[in-house]
Formats: structure tokens, C-alpha cells, sequence
């Protein structure tokens, strides 16, 4: 049961905050649309602030030796509410309840996403909505090794799949796969079981579902593990019904990191000129250039 969960996140993003160790970014926006579909274009200005704090660290923030989740600083983690998982601030949220769900014991991000991922995820999703993600290796977007899913809410201007839902059939059954026909680049969109009024349901039976839809989905991509037991680099996107996976074949384009929100409708700029690259170049071209080619 999470009972009071996003009480204590809330509690605790207050003493955070008020002792400098939660640094939420702070971001001027613009709208650009594509193929009718809307994107947020944010440059956050502290961005530069997160690139230092990686930098400070002796061989990054993949060093096996920096590890940021093991254990998560006290001032930033929520109370102990999964047996496998920590529940932590993430220190430089793009939301407000911004969540990082990282395994309590050390794993490697691209091993496969297990059912223990999943019915964390799920929990959450069952409660409170919102978007799960996950960013999947450096060429996805993850800034640390340690094994670990994201979650942020259901709010105004947050990233979700809503862009791509004029694009994908209202009415499908659990498990089918679609193709959204205005992205040029290799995904697949996975139906899950929701409801529209009900929402997602019994949490045990998503969490099942999920594993399931992701298999399925790293199948139909050819996303195998290789020597070492990693995957390709790739991204997570669950909400609104679906689970979105895209491959990944790099991390930027244009100078700008895209990771799984961008594929949400919130593509981040470090520096200001780039959102009119961005404007100019299209977001839909951004993410093509970092994905894989249909």
C-alpha cells in the first residue's frame, strides 16, 4: 500500500529544498508542433549547474566508483515503501515529485528491466498516474550506471504520451502493437491494460503486463543482450494506456542530450540558441537523429 506516499515525497522535497540539496531546474519554454503534435522546448538554465557537479567527480558519473544511488543521500530518499527499490528525490527534478526508483542493490542500467522494475513502477502508476520512464545507457540518456527506473506526475506541461494518442487507435486490446505513422524512426507502442474512467487497475496485473509488453516490444526491435548480459541502449515511455520503447543509437543531436521526456514532448536545452535550432531543425528531426532508422 502506499498510503500517504506522495505526502512524505512532498514532506521531504520541503526539507530538501530548504537545505539546498533538492535543486529543481528552472527552465524558460517554448511550444514548437510537428505533424500536429505539440513538444515543449525548455531551456534550464542550472543545467550547466548538474554538468559540473559530474564533472567534480573523479572519472564521471559512470565511474563504478561514483554511485549516487548506493546508498542515495538521506536528505534526497523517501521512505523505505519497496522491498527491492529506493524511492529518491531526483536532485535536479524536472517536476515537482520527480522520482527516481533505484534497486537497492547495485545492477547495471542495460541489464533487462525485471518484473521487480515493474511492480514498482506499477504501484505508483495504479495510485497516482503519471509517467514512468526509464533511460536506458549513456546513449539514452542515463547519467548513472546504477540500475534505475523515473517517474513523474500526471501535471500541466509535464511529458506524456498524450501527444501520440491522435495517432494510435482509441480502442485496442491489451498487447497489440501499433506504430505511430508520424515518427521516422524505429518504436513500437504497446497497448496495456487501462481504462479510460477506471485507470490502470489491479497493480500485480500490470506489473505482469508490463514485463510482458517489454519482452515483447525488445523482441519485435531485436534488442538481445549481448556477452555481458547488457542490452542496446533504448528508452521507456508508460502512460495514458501504452508503453512506448524507442532504440537508441546515440545520445545527442546538435549538441542537445535527449533521453526518454524527450520522447514525452519536453526536448531540454542547455543554452538558449538552442531553442530556436531546435524550432528550426524540428523536434520529430532531433529524435530521429538519436534513434534508430525505420
Amino acid at each position: 500500500m502506499l498510503d500517504g506516499f506522495l505526502q512524505h515525497v512532498d514532506q521531504q522535497s520541503s526539507l530538501a529544498l530548504a537545505d539546498g540539496v533538492l535543486l529543481p531546474v528552472q527552465a524558460q519554454e517554448r511550444h514548437v508542433s510537428e505533424k500536429n503534435m505539440r513538444f515543449l522546448v525548455r531551456w534550464v538554465s542550472n543545467l550547466a549547474v548538474k554538468d559540473a557537479s559530474k564533472q567534480s567527480v573523479p572519472g564521471g558519473p559512470r565511474d563504478p566508483n561514483f554511485n549516487p544511488f548506493l546508498p542515495p543521500d538521506p536528505a534526497l530518499t523517501v521512505g523505505d515503501y519497496f522491498a527491492t527499490h529506493n524511492t529518491v528525490l531526483n536532485k535536479f527534478a524536472l517536476s515537482a515529485q520527480h522520482l527516481v526508483l533505484a534497486s537497492k542493490q547495485f545492477a547495471e542500467q542495460l541489464e533487462p528491466l525485471s518484473l521487480a522494475e515493474f511492480t514498482v513502477l506499477s504501484k505508483i502508476l495504479n495510485a497516482y498516474g503519471g509517467l514512468g520512464f526509464y533511460n536506458g545507457g549513456e546513449a539514452g540518456g542515463a547519467s548513472q550506471r546504477h540500475k534505475h527506473v523515473q517517474w513523474i506526475p500526471d501535471l500541466d506541461n509535464n511529458p506524456s504520451l498524450r501527444l501520440y494518442l491522435s495517432g494510435l487507435p482509441q480502442v485496442a486490446l491489451p498487447g497489440e502493437r501499433h506504430q505511430h505513422t508520424g515518427l521516422d524512426f524505429a518504436h513500437i507502442f504497446i497497448r496495456l491494460p487501462y481504462d479510460s474512467l477506471q485507470g490502470w487497475g489491479n497493480a500485480d496485473h500490470l506489473a505482469a503486463a508490463l514485463l510482458q509488453a517489454y519482452e515483447t516490444a525488445c523482441v519485435v526491435l531485436g534488442l538481445r543482450p549481448d556477452a555481458s548480459g547488457l542490452l542496446p541502449a533504448h528508452n521507456i515511455l508508460i502512460g495514458q494506456g501504452w508503453m512506448l520503447l524507442v532504440p537508441r543509437q546515440q545520445e545527442m543531436a546538435y549538441g542537445i542530450s535527449i533521453n526518454a521526456l524527450s520522447y514525452g514532448g519536453c526536448i531540454y536545452v542547455r543554452e538558449p540558441e538552442q531553442l530556436d535550432l531546435v524550432q528550426k531543425q524540428g523536434p520529430l528531426h532531433i529524435l530521429a537523429q538519436v534513434g534508430v532508422r525505420a
